[in-house]
Protein backbone atom coordinates (compact mmCIF):
# COMPACT_ATOMS: atom_id res chain seq x y z
CA UNK A 1 0.00 0.00 0.00
CA UNK A 2 1.39 3.56 -1.06
CA UNK A 3 1.52 5.92 1.72
CA UNK A 4 0.53 8.99 0.65
CA UNK A 5 -0.29 12.55 3.36
CA UNK A 6 -2.85 14.83 3.27
CA UNK A 7 -1.31 17.74 1.47
CA UNK A 8 -0.51 15.35 -1.84
CA UNK A 9 -4.20 15.75 -2.98
CA UNK A 10 -4.67 11.98 -4.31
CA UNK A 11 -8.27 12.38 -2.74
CA UNK A 12 -9.06 14.47 -5.59
CA UNK A 13 -6.65 13.27 -8.26
CA UNK A 14 -8.46 10.21 -9.23
CA UNK A 15 -11.77 11.66 -10.52
CA UNK A 16 -9.71 14.74 -12.45
CA UNK A 17 -7.00 12.42 -14.27
CA UNK A 18 -9.46 9.87 -14.46
CA UNK A 19 -12.41 11.18 -15.06
CA UNK A 20 -14.23 8.08 -13.41
CA UNK A 21 -15.68 9.96 -10.69
CA UNK A 22 -18.85 7.55 -10.75
CA UNK A 23 -16.77 4.37 -10.77
CA UNK A 24 -16.34 2.71 -7.36
CA UNK A 25 -12.53 4.00 -7.74
CA UNK A 26 -13.98 7.48 -7.58
CA UNK A 27 -16.63 7.05 -4.91
CA UNK A 28 -14.18 5.33 -2.97
CA UNK A 29 -11.55 8.32 -3.25
CA UNK A 30 -14.45 10.81 -2.61
CA UNK A 31 -15.60 9.19 0.16
CA UNK A 32 -11.38 9.81 1.56
CA UNK A 33 -11.93 12.99 1.14
CA UNK A 34 -15.01 13.69 2.46
CA UNK A 35 -13.79 11.93 5.53
CA UNK A 36 -10.62 13.50 5.72
CA UNK A 37 -12.43 17.24 5.17
CA UNK A 38 -15.02 16.44 8.67
CA UNK A 39 -11.66 15.67 10.73
CA UNK A 40 -9.89 18.19 9.61
CA UNK A 41 -13.01 20.66 10.21
CA UNK A 42 -13.45 19.27 14.07
CA UNK A 43 -9.71 19.31 14.92
CA UNK A 44 -9.95 23.12 14.18
CA UNK A 45 -13.04 23.43 16.46
CA UNK A 46 -11.44 21.45 18.90
CA UNK A 47 -7.84 23.15 18.70
CA UNK A 48 -10.28 26.75 18.96
CA UNK A 49 -11.98 25.32 21.91
CA UNK A 50 -8.83 25.16 23.71
CA UNK A 51 -7.58 28.80 22.79
CA UNK A 52 -8.25 31.76 25.79
CA UNK A 53 -8.38 28.66 28.52
CA UNK A 54 -6.32 29.47 32.07
CA UNK A 55 -2.84 29.23 32.35
CA UNK A 56 -2.77 25.40 31.31
CA UNK A 57 -4.66 26.38 27.84
CA UNK A 58 -0.69 25.82 26.02
CA UNK A 59 -0.51 22.19 27.67
CA UNK A 60 -4.06 21.51 26.71
CA UNK A 61 -3.30 22.99 22.91
CA UNK A 62 -0.20 20.40 22.62
CA UNK A 63 -2.22 17.38 23.56
CA UNK A 64 -4.51 18.40 20.91
CA UNK A 65 -1.95 18.94 18.45
CA UNK A 66 -0.77 15.31 19.10
CA UNK A 67 -3.86 13.69 18.66
CA UNK A 68 -4.64 15.98 15.56
CA UNK A 69 -1.30 14.26 14.86
CA UNK A 70 -2.10 10.70 15.59
CA UNK A 71 -5.42 10.90 13.68
CA UNK A 72 -3.94 12.41 10.15
CA UNK A 73 -1.27 9.26 10.69
CA UNK A 74 -4.60 7.04 10.97
CA UNK A 75 -5.98 8.63 7.53
CA UNK A 76 -2.94 8.29 5.53
CA UNK A 77 -3.84 4.61 4.19
CA UNK A 78 -7.33 6.22 2.83
CA UNK A 79 -5.34 8.31 0.54
CA UNK A 80 -3.13 5.53 -0.67
CA UNK A 81 -3.85 3.63 -4.57
CA UNK A 82 -5.00 6.88 -6.28
CA UNK A 83 -2.56 6.86 -9.11
CA UNK A 84 -2.48 3.30 -9.58
CA UNK A 85 -6.36 3.05 -10.58
CA UNK A 86 -6.59 0.30 -7.56
CA UNK A 87 -9.40 1.29 -4.98
CA UNK A 88 -7.37 1.49 -1.05
CA UNK A 89 -8.31 -1.59 1.42
CA UNK A 90 -8.38 1.24 3.57
CA UNK A 91 -11.97 1.84 2.18
CA UNK A 92 -13.28 -1.05 3.09
CA UNK A 93 -12.03 -1.54 6.59
CA UNK A 94 -10.31 0.65 9.12
CA UNK A 95 -7.02 -0.03 10.11
CA UNK A 96 -5.92 0.50 13.79
CA UNK A 97 -2.25 0.72 15.64
CA UNK A 98 -2.13 -1.90 18.25
CA UNK A 99 0.98 -1.28 21.26
CA UNK A 100 2.15 -4.45 20.36
CA UNK A 101 3.29 -3.70 16.76
CA UNK A 102 6.15 -1.96 15.56
CA UNK A 103 6.25 1.32 13.98
CA UNK A 104 4.50 2.13 10.97
CA UNK A 105 3.11 -1.59 11.11
CA UNK A 106 -0.57 -1.28 10.07
CA UNK A 107 -2.93 -4.37 10.97
CA UNK A 108 -6.69 -5.10 10.85
CA UNK A 109 -9.02 -5.20 14.11
CA UNK A 110 -9.43 -8.16 15.56
CA UNK A 111 -13.01 -8.51 14.61
CA UNK A 112 -12.25 -8.37 11.37
CA UNK A 113 -9.35 -10.15 11.03
CA UNK A 114 -11.69 -13.44 12.13
CA UNK A 115 -14.18 -12.90 9.47
CA UNK A 116 -11.35 -12.55 6.87
CA UNK A 117 -9.28 -14.97 7.80
CA UNK A 118 -12.70 -17.70 8.34
CA UNK A 119 -13.33 -18.55 4.51
CA UNK A 120 -9.45 -19.77 4.14
CA UNK A 121 -10.00 -22.29 7.40
CA UNK A 122 -13.15 -24.01 5.78
CA UNK A 123 -10.91 -23.84 2.25
CA UNK A 124 -8.62 -26.17 4.15
CA UNK A 125 -11.09 -28.21 5.81
CA UNK A 126 -12.65 -29.23 2.58
CA UNK A 127 -9.11 -29.55 0.71
CA UNK A 128 -8.24 -31.63 4.34
CA UNK A 129 -11.60 -33.54 3.36
CA UNK A 130 -10.89 -34.46 -0.17
CA UNK A 131 -7.16 -35.56 0.52
CA UNK A 132 -8.48 -37.85 3.38
CA UNK A 133 -10.74 -39.43 0.89
CA UNK A 134 -8.62 -39.81 -1.95
CA UNK A 135 -6.26 -41.54 0.51
CA UNK A 136 -8.17 -43.64 2.13
CA UNK A 137 -9.72 -45.06 -1.63
CA UNK A 138 -6.14 -45.15 -2.99
CA UNK A 139 -3.47 -46.29 -0.13
CA UNK A 140 -4.87 -50.23 -0.40
CA UNK A 141 -5.27 -50.31 -3.97
CA UNK A 142 -3.12 -51.06 -6.87
CA UNK A 143 -3.01 -47.23 -8.02
CA UNK A 144 -0.60 -45.03 -5.80
CA UNK A 145 -1.94 -43.39 -3.29
CA UNK A 146 1.17 -41.49 -3.23
CA UNK A 147 0.63 -40.45 -6.70
CA UNK A 148 -3.19 -39.51 -6.55
CA UNK A 149 -2.46 -37.80 -3.50
CA UNK A 150 0.98 -35.62 -5.07
CA UNK A 151 -1.44 -34.64 -8.03
CA UNK A 152 -4.75 -33.98 -5.87
CA UNK A 153 -2.56 -31.75 -3.77
CA UNK A 154 -0.82 -30.01 -7.21
CA UNK A 155 -4.89 -29.51 -8.20
CA UNK A 156 -5.51 -27.78 -4.67
CA UNK A 157 -3.06 -25.53 -4.24
CA UNK A 158 -1.45 -27.73 -1.24
CA UNK A 159 1.97 -29.40 -2.49
CA UNK A 160 3.99 -27.62 0.03
CA UNK A 161 5.60 -28.83 3.25
CA UNK A 162 2.49 -28.35 5.21
CA UNK A 163 0.80 -30.25 2.47
CA UNK A 164 3.00 -32.99 2.26
CA UNK A 165 3.06 -32.90 6.36
CA UNK A 166 -0.53 -33.52 6.14
CA UNK A 167 -0.29 -36.52 3.39
CA UNK A 168 1.73 -38.32 5.85
CA UNK A 169 -0.39 -37.81 9.19
CA UNK A 170 -3.49 -38.50 7.21
CA UNK A 171 -1.89 -42.39 6.48
CA UNK A 172 -2.44 -42.71 10.19
CA UNK A 173 -6.41 -43.00 9.33
CA UNK A 174 -5.87 -45.79 6.67
CA UNK A 175 -3.97 -47.76 9.39
CA UNK A 176 -6.21 -47.51 12.15
CA UNK A 177 -9.28 -48.81 9.53
CA UNK A 178 -6.90 -51.74 8.63
CA UNK A 179 -6.62 -52.22 12.83
CA UNK A 180 -10.19 -52.28 13.20
CA UNK A 181 -10.85 -54.86 9.95
CA UNK A 182 -8.22 -56.86 11.10
CA UNK A 183 -8.68 -56.45 15.20
CA UNK A 184 -9.45 -60.09 16.20
CA UNK A 185 -6.25 -61.70 14.23
CA UNK A 186 -4.04 -59.09 15.28
CA UNK A 187 -5.17 -59.72 19.03
CA UNK A 188 -4.18 -62.97 18.59
CA UNK A 189 -0.54 -62.48 17.10
CA UNK A 190 0.32 -59.83 20.06
CA UNK A 191 -1.32 -62.14 22.60
CA UNK A 192 0.85 -65.26 21.07
CA UNK A 193 4.36 -64.02 21.04
CA UNK A 194 7.03 -65.50 22.46
CA UNK A 195 4.29 -68.56 23.24
CA UNK A 196 3.08 -69.60 19.70
CA UNK A 197 5.60 -70.80 16.87
CA UNK A 198 2.68 -69.12 14.22
CA UNK A 199 2.48 -65.82 15.92
CA UNK A 200 6.03 -65.58 15.91
CA UNK A 201 6.31 -66.50 12.62
CA UNK A 202 4.03 -63.85 11.65
CA UNK A 203 5.68 -60.78 13.40
CA UNK A 204 8.93 -61.63 11.87
CA UNK A 205 7.55 -61.99 8.26
CA UNK A 206 6.43 -58.55 8.94
CA UNK A 207 9.90 -57.33 9.77
CA UNK A 208 11.79 -58.99 7.03
CA UNK A 209 8.99 -57.50 4.45
CA UNK A 210 9.33 -53.99 5.80
CA UNK A 211 13.43 -53.70 6.34
CA UNK A 212 14.11 -53.79 1.80
CA UNK A 213 12.08 -50.36 1.65
CA UNK A 214 13.00 -49.02 4.90
CA UNK A 215 16.96 -49.76 3.95
CA UNK A 216 16.73 -48.14 0.02
CA UNK A 217 14.34 -45.35 1.25
CA UNK A 218 16.84 -44.07 4.21
CA UNK A 219 19.46 -44.35 1.27
CA UNK A 220 17.87 -42.91 -1.89
CA UNK A 221 15.47 -40.65 0.09
CA UNK A 222 16.45 -36.94 -0.87
CA UNK A 223 17.32 -38.34 -4.60
CA UNK A 224 13.56 -39.42 -4.99
CA UNK A 225 12.47 -36.61 -3.71
CA UNK A 226 14.03 -34.34 -5.45
CA UNK A 227 14.02 -36.04 -9.13
CA UNK A 228 10.87 -38.25 -8.79
CA UNK A 229 7.91 -36.23 -6.52
CA UNK A 230 6.69 -34.95 -9.70
CA UNK A 231 3.28 -35.05 -11.38
CA UNK A 232 5.33 -36.06 -14.92
CA UNK A 233 7.12 -38.72 -13.12
CA UNK A 234 4.15 -39.92 -11.72
CA UNK A 235 1.90 -40.20 -14.73
CA UNK A 236 4.91 -42.21 -16.36
CA UNK A 237 5.30 -44.90 -13.16
CA UNK A 238 1.36 -45.19 -13.47
CA UNK A 239 1.38 -46.21 -17.00
CA UNK A 240 4.54 -48.52 -16.82
CA UNK A 241 3.09 -50.09 -13.31
CA UNK A 242 -0.32 -50.80 -15.69
CA UNK A 243 1.85 -52.55 -18.40
CA UNK A 244 3.59 -54.96 -15.68
CA UNK A 245 0.10 -56.09 -13.99
CA UNK A 246 -1.46 -56.37 -17.11
CA UNK A 247 1.71 -59.04 -17.87
CA UNK A 248 1.13 -60.68 -14.71
CA UNK A 249 -2.21 -61.41 -15.14
CA UNK A 250 -1.39 -62.86 -18.15
CA UNK A 251 0.98 -65.46 -16.83
CA UNK A 252 -0.46 -68.73 -15.26
CA UNK A 253 -0.26 -68.64 -11.20
CA UNK A 254 0.92 -71.66 -9.46
CA UNK A 255 -0.59 -71.21 -5.88
CA UNK A 256 1.54 -73.04 -3.30
CA UNK A 257 0.32 -70.35 -0.34
CA UNK A 258 -3.16 -70.10 0.65
CA UNK A 259 -3.03 -68.02 3.83
CA UNK A 260 -0.84 -65.15 5.23
CA UNK A 261 -0.31 -67.54 7.87
CA UNK A 262 1.68 -69.94 5.75
CA UNK A 263 4.46 -67.43 4.00
CA UNK A 264 8.09 -68.82 5.25
CA UNK A 265 10.53 -65.51 5.79
CA UNK A 266 11.56 -66.35 2.51
CA UNK A 267 8.60 -65.48 1.19
CA UNK A 268 8.42 -62.27 2.96
CA UNK A 269 11.97 -61.35 1.74
CA UNK A 270 10.52 -60.95 -1.71
CA UNK A 271 7.35 -59.28 -1.29
CA UNK A 272 9.45 -56.70 0.87
CA UNK A 273 11.27 -56.01 -2.07
CA UNK A 274 8.81 -55.81 -4.29
CA UNK A 275 7.35 -53.30 -2.18
CA UNK A 276 10.59 -51.13 -2.23
CA UNK A 277 9.69 -50.60 -5.49
CA UNK A 278 6.78 -48.56 -4.58
CA UNK A 279 9.46 -45.59 -3.39
CA UNK A 280 9.14 -44.92 -6.98
CA UNK A 281 5.65 -42.01 -6.86
CA UNK A 282 3.06 -43.68 -8.80
CA UNK A 283 4.09 -47.42 -8.59
CA UNK A 284 2.15 -48.19 -5.74
CA UNK A 285 2.78 -49.66 -2.64
CA UNK A 286 -0.31 -52.25 -2.71
CA UNK A 287 0.21 -52.61 -5.96
CA UNK A 288 3.89 -54.05 -6.39
CA UNK A 289 2.81 -56.23 -3.15
CA UNK A 290 -0.07 -57.45 -3.95
CA UNK A 291 1.38 -58.62 -7.87
CA UNK A 292 4.94 -59.85 -6.34
CA UNK A 293 2.68 -62.21 -4.25
CA UNK A 294 0.88 -63.55 -7.18
CA UNK A 295 4.44 -63.81 -9.21
CA UNK A 296 5.37 -65.61 -6.01
CA UNK A 297 2.91 -68.29 -5.48
CA UNK A 298 0.78 -66.72 -2.86
CA UNK A 299 -3.08 -67.02 -3.52
CA UNK A 300 -4.87 -63.68 -4.36
CA UNK A 301 -6.61 -63.13 -1.12
CA UNK A 302 -3.09 -63.88 0.68
CA UNK A 303 -1.29 -61.26 -1.05
CA UNK A 304 -3.63 -58.96 -0.93
CA UNK A 305 -4.13 -59.67 3.11
CA UNK A 306 -0.15 -59.72 3.68
CA UNK A 307 -0.18 -55.84 1.23
CA UNK A 308 -2.54 -55.12 4.54
CA UNK A 309 -1.01 -56.22 7.28
CA UNK A 310 2.60 -55.42 5.96
CA UNK A 311 1.40 -51.38 5.57
CA UNK A 312 0.68 -51.26 9.33
CA UNK A 313 4.65 -50.94 10.41
CA UNK A 314 5.77 -49.50 7.15
CA UNK A 315 2.99 -46.51 7.45
CA UNK A 316 3.53 -46.34 11.42
CA UNK A 317 7.21 -45.84 11.05
CA UNK A 318 6.86 -43.04 7.96
CA UNK A 319 4.08 -41.00 9.84
CA UNK A 320 6.51 -40.68 13.06
CA UNK A 321 9.75 -40.31 10.60
CA UNK A 322 7.81 -37.54 8.77
CA UNK A 323 6.05 -35.73 11.91
CA UNK A 324 10.38 -36.06 13.34
CA UNK A 325 11.79 -34.53 10.71
CA UNK A 326 9.40 -31.83 10.27
CA UNK A 327 8.54 -31.34 13.62
CA UNK A 328 9.10 -27.50 13.06
CA UNK A 329 5.76 -27.42 11.03
CA UNK A 330 3.72 -28.71 13.67
CA UNK A 331 1.24 -26.26 14.51
CA UNK A 332 -1.96 -27.17 17.22
CA UNK A 333 -4.02 -24.69 14.89
CA UNK A 334 -3.41 -27.04 12.07
CA UNK A 335 -5.34 -29.89 14.47
CA UNK A 336 -9.10 -29.61 13.09
CA UNK A 337 -8.11 -30.52 9.21
CA UNK A 338 -5.84 -33.05 10.60
CA UNK A 339 -8.85 -34.61 12.33
CA UNK A 340 -10.93 -33.76 9.15
CA UNK A 341 -8.16 -35.28 7.21
CA UNK A 342 -7.75 -38.64 9.40
CA UNK A 343 -11.56 -39.35 9.81
CA UNK A 344 -11.97 -39.14 6.19
CA UNK A 345 -8.96 -41.63 5.57
CA UNK A 346 -10.25 -44.50 7.90
CA UNK A 347 -13.95 -44.31 6.63
CA UNK A 348 -13.03 -44.16 3.29
CA UNK A 349 -10.09 -46.85 3.68
CA UNK A 350 -12.58 -49.30 5.80
CA UNK A 351 -14.85 -49.42 2.84
CA UNK A 352 -12.63 -49.75 0.66
CA UNK A 353 -10.64 -52.89 2.74
CA UNK A 354 -13.93 -54.19 2.44
CA UNK A 355 -14.88 -54.23 -0.92
CA UNK A 356 -11.78 -55.12 -2.34
CA UNK A 357 -11.87 -58.44 -0.20
CA UNK A 358 -14.64 -59.60 -2.26
CA UNK A 359 -13.48 -57.82 -5.44
CA UNK A 360 -10.52 -60.02 -5.64
CA UNK A 361 -12.51 -63.27 -5.14
CA UNK A 362 -13.94 -63.01 -8.36
CA UNK A 363 -12.22 -60.17 -10.03
CA UNK A 364 -8.72 -59.66 -11.19
CA UNK A 365 -6.68 -56.61 -11.36
CA UNK A 366 -6.45 -55.93 -14.72
CA UNK A 367 -9.55 -53.43 -14.34
CA UNK A 368 -7.24 -51.53 -11.87
CA UNK A 369 -4.28 -51.66 -14.87
CA UNK A 370 -6.68 -49.96 -17.39
CA UNK A 371 -7.33 -47.35 -14.94
CA UNK A 372 -3.99 -46.06 -14.52
CA UNK A 373 -3.21 -46.17 -18.35
CA UNK A 374 -6.26 -43.46 -18.57
CA UNK A 375 -5.12 -41.77 -15.70
CA UNK A 376 -1.81 -41.30 -16.98
CA UNK A 377 -2.84 -40.50 -19.88
CA UNK A 378 -4.53 -37.45 -18.69
CA UNK A 379 -1.93 -36.19 -16.75
CA UNK A 380 0.24 -36.44 -19.87
CA UNK A 381 -1.82 -35.23 -22.20
CA UNK A 382 -2.95 -32.12 -19.67
CA UNK A 383 0.45 -31.38 -19.17
CA UNK A 384 1.71 -30.97 -22.45
CA UNK A 385 -0.61 -28.99 -23.98
CA UNK A 386 -0.76 -26.44 -20.69
CA UNK A 387 -4.37 -27.67 -20.05
CA UNK A 388 -3.83 -27.51 -16.34
CA UNK A 389 -0.62 -25.95 -14.56
CA UNK A 390 1.20 -28.76 -13.31
CA UNK A 391 4.42 -28.31 -11.30
CA UNK A 392 6.65 -31.02 -13.37
CA UNK A 393 9.57 -29.36 -14.52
Amino acid sequence: MRQGGVGEGEGHGGPAEGGDGGTPKGEALLGGGVIVAVLRRSLEREDKGERGKGSDGEGRRQIMRGKAAHRRELLRPSLAGGRNGKRSRAMTMLFMRSPRDSPGEWRRPDKMSFFSEAPVDVLLLLKALVLGVVEGLTEFLPISSTGHLILAGDLLDFNDARGKLFVIVIQSGAILAVVWEYRARIAGVVRGLGRERLANRFALNLLIAFLPLAILGLAFKKTIEEYLFQPLPVALAFIVGAFVILWAERRKHAVRIVSVEAMSPLDALKLGLAQAVALIPGASRSGATIIGGLLFGLSRRAATEFSFFLAIPTLIVATIYKLYKERALLDAGDAGMWAAGVAAAFVSAFLCVRWLLRFVSTHDFTPFAWYRIAFGIVVLVTWHFGWVEWSAS
